[in-house]
């Protein structure tokens, strides 16, 4: 049973420091004109905040007008300074009068985001005096992916079953047989088995507490289905259609648009057509009916996510169609009713040739999508993962950024921890999406950063139906600073952690000193145990995690090294290799090609290079190889001694999760480091000249 008092569920949203506040008596009184849901939203937030002084009071008072006590001020303005979401915090000390802080927005979703913005400062002990504090974000498109089914299980999720949909047999065996068997999970034979009566979650609170923790991050769109739409989860555009309107309904109040995902071949599989041509009159008819049936039931929904052609996914190709026709048919009856159609990028083939070196599977999302560029609609956008991959924990970014010059383009994260760890391993990834972010495009031979270029970001998810939402209430620290990162690509990740830390873990400067270090540092340390130089993949198949360096070395996924006894890495250059470089804008594209140019941390990614090949660093690649897994093995050790450190500062509950949780990561790290040394050595007969104990 989920304990919805305890720290770890209420992670940064318990305001138990709000009490600490000079302003904290502010609370009481509330000022504001209307009370729709958002504004009751907003205030209800403000109690929860109240309910944690020491006041006798555990219920705002509303007042319509100005009164003569400290107070918090809701309107709505119009003021040039904000866009749509933005608001104002002001605070004004009026002499013979009762101060107050004044909340200000162009819209009421603005007020809510300033009205978790306001509860945020007051944890953290701010001074607002006087102060006005003007917060705009950054991109209008701040999207959560989820990749949920509807019977409960989650692809790629390490955090339970799914917080949204109820209908497993056994929920609490769902995380030990997720862990288990891994993706087979959500095979339909296994799914089959765990089949009762699919429905929406029967805990409503627990999806209204998630809304919470979304909106309080700035989140405003979530996709409440796997990309990967199944037979039963296309019923949802259908006969369970009611299960989504139970979440749209509760997601609205927080300011978020549900998006569904779509099967491109709906009406095959609902067994009305015997095509999904997009450019068939019948099909087109068919969307458009079933369009105008979704939205007289969901007025509020954003629109559709399509993943097509891609992984055994149904798409236009099929009929010898492009994504454009595809995208465009749907996109065009979206349209009245505002709504948009996100088509994924993530399109290659799964059934290369190992043997074939010349086929990339890193050139695929570009060669189907970058000739495409101003065939779209207005109201499509193109979902394009953050690297040219899969999530790696280091890759170059995605070439397409640098070239869509007249279509819509959202980002794509993974705040799930696929290939970074499963969060079983901390790793704190927002330092790598900054260094994304900030990329270079030299769009039209300009400085112009992949920020710069996109319209909106989504991140697939990493909650569960586990009590601290993540599995590892490390991993929370991911979740919050996603939003924070998409809301305003500035932040340092350093506040990001700190703020998290001092919201969800108190104040005292020695947690914040130490979780601080464990989380700044947990990037590299599984980047050094893990990956070397940008080459990936040596990961076990299916469920990609732990260490298996040939795992995919002879697979048709694409996904190589091509290590042998000369050397490792992938040949992408323009004269001897793939010419995947030559989809960059110079001068990214001379940089990656050049073998003494090319930044080591990708110098594998873009070259195949011997052993003895000399780094930046002046060390060789072997040695490198051997030095990281070392270090990053060493560091995990620095943060159990960091962790025992401040032992009794913390939750003992907390405590012992991230301790059990990095013994946990120390032993893979282990796995990891001597794996990977012992490959490397005993295909290149290099000793390591530190004489360390490799196997």
């Amino acid at each position: 049973m989920v304990n919805k008092e305890s720290n770890m569920y209420l992670c940064w949203l318990s305001h138990r420091e709000v009490k600490k506040s000079k302003y904290s008596n502010y609370l009481k009184n509330i000022v504001v004109k209307s009370n729709t849901s958002l504004i009751k939203s907003a205030i209800n937030e403000f109690e929860v905040a109240l309910k944690q002084c020491d006041f006798e009071e555990s219920k705002s008072n509303i007042f319509e007008y100005e009164i003569k006590e400290d107070h918090i001020v809701l309107r709505l303005i119009e003021d040039s300074r904000i866009v749509k979401d933005g608001y104002i915090i002001k605070h004004e000390l009026k002499e013979g009068k009762a101060s107050n802080i004044t909340i200000s927005a162009i819209n009421e979703e603005g007020i809510l985001y300033g009205s978790f913005a306001l509860l945020r400062l007051l944890e953290q002990g701010t001074d607002l005096d006087n102060k006005e504090i003007i917060d705009n974000p950054s991109k209008s498109i701040r999207m959560i992916d989820h990749w949920d089914n509807l019977d409960g299980t989650v692809e790629r999720g390490f955090s339970g079953s799914s917080i949204l949909y109820e209908s497993v047999r056994n929920k609490d065996k769902m995380k030990d047989i997720m862990a288990a068997i891994g993706i087979n999970a959500t095979y339909d034979l296994i799914r089959d088995a765990f089949n009762d009566d699919y429905k929406v979650a029967s805990d409503l609170d627990r999806i209204n507490d998630y809304a919470r923790m979304l909106c309080s991050i700035g989140i405003n769109a979530i996709t409440i289905n796997n990309t990967n739409v199944h037979t039963l989860e296309t019923e949802l555009i259908n006969k369970r259609i009611d299960v989504v309107k139970t979440i749209s309904d509760i997601m609205i109040k927080y300011g978020i648009i549900t998006y569904l995902s779509i099967n491109f071949a709906s009406p095959i599989t609902l067994k009305d057509l015997d095509t999904s041509d997009p450019l068939d009159e019948n099909v087109i008819k068919w969307w458009r009916e079933k369009i105008k049936y979704v939205y007289s039931v969901l007025p509020n929904l954003g629109g559709f996510m399509v993943k097509a052609d891609s992984e055994g996914r149904p798409g236009p190709f099929t009929y010898g169609r492009n994504h454009a026709d595809g995208a465009n048919m749907l996109a065009k009856e979206l349209q009245p009713y505002g709504g948009k159609l996100i088509w994924r990028c993530f399109v290659y083939n799964c059934r290369q040739d190992w043997r074939d070196k010349r086929t990339d599977r890193a050139k695929a999302a570009f060669e189907c999508f970058a000739q495409l560029d101003g065939e779209f609609l207005d109201n499509v956008y193109l979902q394009i993962k953050n690297g040219p991959m899969d999530f790696q924990v280091r890759e170059p970014i995605s070439p397409l950024f640098g070239k869509l010059d007249k279509t819509n383009m959202l980002m794509e994260f993974q705040i799930t921890q696929e290939y970074t760890g499963q969060q079983k391993h901390v790793c704190y990834l927002i330092p790598w999406w900054k260094e994304i972010l900030e990329s270079e495009t030299y769009a039209n031979n300009e400085y112009s950063s992949v920020a710069d270029r996109i319209e909106g970001i989504a991140g697939v998810v990493n909650v569960g139906n586990d009590e601290n939402w993540t599995g590892s209430i490390l991993a929370q620290a991911n979740l919050y600073g996603y939003g924070r990162i998409i809301w305003n690509s500035e932040i340092s990740s350093e506040q990001i952690a700190q703020e998290w830390i001092k919201l969800t873990l108190g104040d005292d400067e020695l947690v914040v000193k130490n979780i601080e270090y464990i989380l700044m540092n947990s990037w590299k340390a599984y980047e050094n145990y893990t990956s070397p130089l940008g080459i990936g993949w040596m990961v076990a198949p299916g469920h990609h995690y732990g260490p298996d360096v040939n795992g995919y070395e002879f697979s048709p996924w694409g996904t190589y090294h091509r290590a042998d006894c000369k050397g490792i890495g992938i040949d992408r250059t323009m004269e001897t290799g793939t010419g995947y470089v030559n989809q960059y804008n110079e001068p990214l594209s001379s940089r990656y090609n050049n073998l003494y140019s090319c930044p080591d941390e990708l110098l594998l990614f873009f070259h195949h290079v011997s052993y003895n090949h000399i780094l930046k660093s002046n060390k060789t690649v072997i040695e490198h190889i051997y030095d990281s897994h070392f270090e990053g093995y060493e560091t995990v050790e620095k943060f159990i001694d960091a962790i025992k450190e401040i032992k009794e500062r913390l939750n003992r509950e907390i405590y012992e999760s991230i301790l059990n949780g990095l013994y946990v990561q120390l032993e893979s790290a282990k796995e990891w480091r001597d794996i990977i040394n012992t490959y490397f050595y005993r295909i290149s007969g290099i000793s390591d000249k530190k004489n360390r104990k490799i196997y």
